[in-house]
């Protein structure tokens, strides 16, 4: 759930951010509107009207539900994350990249993204991470996870600190492995001046 939440999540954030720029004003509302009314409002409360508002009529399965609801949450702070970045590229850049001929596609993809990701990398980590710790709240939605499985067990067994201790653990491996690798990532964008 957090691999594909993150990967959809990032792909809602680059598009809504480079949405926002566009010259269309009905693109941009829409996109204000859907980034400020998930901001705004709970995770939980999102994972419930996409399970039980959303679901029943379109058909979707818990899973594609979670799923959703994490990557539509993540992918709205990522997208303000990669804007800010996209703003702070200097004008400069963009000009010199239209001198040498480059479509938008182009100065985008050669020039100005590879300066966010170096820019915004840091930001997306702590999302990704925070994805992570959000994907527990999917057990209220019947979904095994982690937390799901540490209730089921905790249960049958009665060791409650043995049990949450860890599940607390299982969960600093998996982000902390995260940050790892993103900071290796990140080393490696340093490297690339």
């Amino acid at each position: 759930i957090s691999t594909l939440g993150l990967i959809l999540s990032l792909v809602i954030g680059f598009s809504t951010a480079l949405m926002r720029f566009s010259s269309s004003l009905v693109l941009n509302i829409l996109c204000q509107v859907y980034i400020e009314a998930v901001r705004n409002t709970p995770l939980l409360i999102q994972l419930f009207i996409i399970y039980f508002g959303i679901s029943p009529v379109t058909g979707l399965t818990p899973f594609v539900s979670a799923v959703l609801a994490l990557s539509l949450f993540e992918g709205a702070y990522a997208s303000e994350i990669i804007r800010s970045g996209i703003e702070t590229v200097p004008r400069g850049q963009w000009e010199a990249a239209q001198t040498l001929g480059l479509g938008t596609t182009g100065i985008y993809l050669k020039v100005i993204l590879p300066q966010v990701m170096r820019q915004t990398l840091p930001m997306l980590a702590g999302q990704s991470v925070s994805l992570v710790k959000d994907s527990a709240l999917v057990s209220t939605i019947a979904i095994y996870d982690l937390t799901m499985q540490g209730q089921r067990i905790v249960s049958e067994t009665f060791l409650t600190f043995e049990i949450w201790f860890t599940v607390a653990l299982c969960y600093f491996s998996i982000t902390a492995s995260l940050s790892f690798l993103i900071k290796r990532l990140e080393d490696k964008f340093e490297f690339v001046e």
